[in-house]
């Protein structure tokens, strides 16, 4: 797939689009979150790619993009920063690759590629020697590279085979032919003999102690190991023994899932539950009869989120000595605190903690500017609807229908209304309030809209009665079962605003993937899995034209003076069509791999933006027909795709979650 998404972009030789921002982490991947050692950047995953971005925020962020299939594990080298490893997951029977990249020049080194399946797990040595990777479930074996020239010195099976799976491996911070692996009821302490090309295992002395290793953290001449049931494990590199483990009696809740060193010897603990703690373990002193007590000198939470589920933290990043640190979680959010000692006490204390990143934690499914506007855009994922500012890709406001999935939005009343499509076959309408007068606030829930859920959604806009407090408009919605429904909202703003529905068009034979509403709210457009898009009246509510293919149609347009349709879907072609007849106009290859998923025309009509499962956005010249700027970025298929009122950004959005701002290039 990779080298067919290279020989589709070096067929058009073009003008590359420039990526302006990125909103989007995946805060699954154990350990994923990194700070290079220059302490200007953050390296993270999203999807297939990994992104390097300023800390600050200045400059453009930078995309990594080799892998075909999710990222799963990343290391920094340790010296200078100079190579950046990344590992990714792969399907049943394949082989899953590992990249070395040269973090000045962003380009690929060696790939790597000895496992099955998954690489679980890498890290360089302690001088930038040796690479350690680690195989996942169906492959189970460690390797060791040599970083120069990318090739395995050896390997072995990381367990014997009456342990589980090992899930983690740490380089010793002083030795570069030492390091420890750990997993389900197995702790291994290995030996590197490159001369040999062997590693040879010490199985770690854990007495009638039996954990499952989380993470690993280095501190010579003794490691520290979180484990799942929440507690620390304490062990002597030189004896390959356990030392003892902290706490004694009240474990952390949900497992030590994240472990950090820091410079005075302290250490951060990442928990299952999103809490973080900071811990200070005294070593037993020689005449020390019992063990010394950790000591916990500071926690925190976040408050704001209400749940714990899925808020685990995943990732801890030291900048420099610790003075600043990141925070990543299992649900896409980052954080960054600041570190210092208060000169009255000498105690340590968290300086600040700000929230850097609230990304998206599944595949964003819709996403659009309010009219006139190009400083929000509003996207919804499984069971939020999020708004966010353009300027500093911050979240400003959301809401969660929990267990629910939100398959499209649209805007009424020049944004005081949000209308949402969902798979529970309920329109929920939203409006604005609350305490802050600016909270997404629900106003109404049309029940049972569609029986098999709400597809796909439009609004009308030119009521007189918008923009005095009230809402007097229609929703056009499309559902699983291939109905059309024309419904009539209203709202005076003091009591509960109603809702009727005027009509059911009953003309789709399969699932209404796309709807678009005429200039003049008397006309809409709706495209089909069935291979049909069918123009409306909205005043006779009756069908006035369909246009047929061969296709199952993904999206629709109009053009610029509204006399055409533009249509593309799963047979790659983007369709042009004449609205008063329905006759074929033109039809172009828009993909040479994948269905076209979305697609948009420029607000002056010269130009339509399209996207799908080639993970690449082009922009076509709509009169010539032909590919004149191309996106690379996705990692996954692009799943909406628009152009802002005052054509200055194109925003894509798709399956790996990421929020992409490009620069439109005319």
């Amino acid at each position: 797939m990779e080298q067919q998404q290279i020989q589709e972009q070096d067929t058009y030789e073009v003008q590359r689009l420039q990526l302006e921002k990125i909103d989007g982490f995946n805060g699954k991947v154990k350990h994923g979150l990194k700070v290079h050692p220059d302490r200007q950047n953050i390296i993270y995953p999203l999807g297939s790619s990994v992104v390097i971005e300023n800390i600050s925020g200045n400059g453009r962020p930078s995309l990594l993009c080799g892998h075909t299939s999710k990222v799963t594990c990343i290391a920094i080298s340790n010296k200078n920063g100079d190579f950046i490893a990344s590992g990714q997951e792969t399907y049943s029977g394949f082989k899953a690759i590992a990249i070395v990249w040269d973090y000045r020049s962003q380009t690929r080194l060696h790939t790597l590629e000895l496992h099955k399946v998954k690489v679980q797990a890498l890290v360089f040595s302690p001088n930038d020697l040796y690479l350690a990777t680690l195989g996942g479930l169906d492959d189970g074996c460690i390797v060791i590279w040599d970083v120069q020239k990318g090739k395995a010195i050896c390997g072995s099976p990381a367990q014997v085979e009456s342990a589980g799976d090992t899930l983690c491996v740490e380089f010793s911070n002083v030795r570069d032919d030492v390091f420890v692996t750990g997993g389900d009821s197995t702790l291994r302490v290995w030996e590197l003999d490159v001369e040999n090309r062997k590693i040879r295992p010490s199985e770690v002395d854990m007495g009638q102690i039996k954990r499952k290793i989380q993470c690993i953290c280095m501190d010579d001449p003794y490691f520290y190991c979180g484990t799942a049931t929440g507690d620390i494990l304490a062990i002597n590199m030189k004896t390959k023994r356990f030392q003892y483990k902290a706490p004694e009696k009240q474990n952390f809740q949900s497992g030590v899932t994240a472990l950090a060193h820091l410079k005075n010897s302290n250490f951060l603990v990442g928990t299952g539950c999103g809490q973080l703690f900071e811990l200070k373990f005294p070593l037993p002193g020689p005449n020390d009869k019992k063990q010394p007590k950790p000591k916990e000198v500071r926690s925190w939470s976040d408050e704001s989120v209400k749940s714990a589920s899925g808020n685990g933290i995943t990732s801890i990043a030291l900048r420099g000595a610790g003075h600043q640190f990141f925070v990543g979680t299992e649900n896409a959010r980052m954080y960054k605190f600041g570190y210092e000692c208060s000169n009255k006490s000498g105690a340590p204390m968290f300086d600040s903690c700000e929230l850097i990143k609230s990304c998206h934690s599944s595949e964003v499914t819709d996403v659009i500017f309010p009219p006139a506007s190009s400083d929000l855009i509003v996207t919804c994922q499984k069971e939020q609807i999020r708004i966010w500012a353009i300027k500093n890709m911050k979240e400003l406001k959301r809401h969660i229908v929990p267990n629910m999935t939100c398959n499209a939005i649209a805007l009424a009343c020049n944004g005081q209304a949000i209308v949402s499509a969902w798979d529970d076959g309920i329109i929920r309408v939203f409006g604005f309030g609350g305490k802050s007068g600016n909270d997404i606030v629900l106003r109404k829930i049309i029940s049972a809209a569609h029986s098999k859920g709400v597809s796909a959604i439009a609004c009308t806009q030119n009521s007189p009665a918008c923009g005095q407090g009230q809402m007097d408009f229609r929703i056009i919605s499309g559902g699983g079962e291939g109905q059309v429904r024309i419904w009539n909202f209203r709202y005076d703003g003091r009591n509960d605003p109603s809702c009727e529905l005027e009509e059911t068009l009953k003309e789709h034979k399969g699932s209404v993937s796309d709807i678009k509403i005429k200039g003049d709210d008397r006309e809409c457009v709706s495209s089909s899995a069935d291979g049909t898009s069918i123009i409306w009246d909205l005043d006779k509510k009756s069908r006035s034209q369909i246009v047929f293919a061969n296709t199952l149609f993904k999206c629709v347009c109009y053009n610029k003076d509204e006399t055409q349709i533009v249509t593309s879907g799963s047979d790659r072609k983007i369709g042009y069509w004449e609205r008063y007849d329905g006759s074929i106009i033109r039809s172009i290859e828009g993909s040479m791999t994948g269905s076209i998923n979305a697609m948009d025309i420029s607000p002056d009509g010269q130009y339509i933006v399209t996207g799908g499962d080639d993970k690449l956005l082009k922009v076509w010249s709509y009169k010539e027909g032909e590919v004149i700027a191309v996106g690379t970025g996705h990692s996954g298929k692009i799943l909406r795709i628009r152009i802002c009122p005052q054509q200055r950004y194109i925003c894509s959005v798709g399956e790996d979650g990421g929020i992409l701002l490009w620069k439109f290039p005319f």
